[in-house]
């Protein structure tokens, strides 16, 4: 089943990118995809965190939340930058990802880096060291907010 699925991932992909429909370059595009998945599970790597297809649907309801989330924390850094006292207080904090898996920690830690005014800096085992521009940056982190929405997001499984 993840073989069918991140072939036609990867054709999807590569179609979008293409824009090319002859006859020679999609069957190019077919070979060239059916050979990557196959590579992928020679590897070993095609597995529920090479293609996590299990949280397909759970991402419908969290890619719209991280996207607000994202769009809220860039009009915070542009206001913080656009201020001319530039109120900017930098701070290193760890925190905690309650999340069961590796895949999960991945997810949490990147989340965070694509909120603008953080960075997952470093992670080991469940603790990420994150830069925050701002103390109120840290504290959102400290709540737990995304740690949580992240941990529905991976499930209970």
């Amino acid at each position: 089943m993840r073989f069918v699925s991140l072939t036609l991932v990867l054709f999807g992909f590569w179609l979008l990118l293409s824009g090319h429909y002859t006859t020679l370059l999609l069957t190019f595009g077919v070979l060239s995809t059916i050979g990557a998945a196959a590579y992928a599970r020679h590897m070993g790597i095609l597995d529920s965190e090479g293609h996590p297809i299990q949280l397909i649907f759970r991402a419908i309801i969290y890619w719209p939340w991280l996207l607000l989330e994202i769009f809220k924390a860039a009009l915070s850094v542009t206001r913080i930058l656009l201020s001319p006292s530039l109120p900017i207080f930098p701070t290193m904090l760890k925190v905690r990802g309650s999340q069961k898996s590796a895949l999960g920690i991945n997810i949490y830690a990147n989340s965070i880096t694509l909120t603008p005014g953080t960075i997952t800096v470093g992670v080991k085992g469940h603790d990420l060291t994150v830069h925050a521009i701002t103390g109120e940056n840290a504290d959102e982190l400290v709540e737990g907010g995304m740690d949580r929405k992240v941990r529905d997001f991976e499930g209970e499984g």
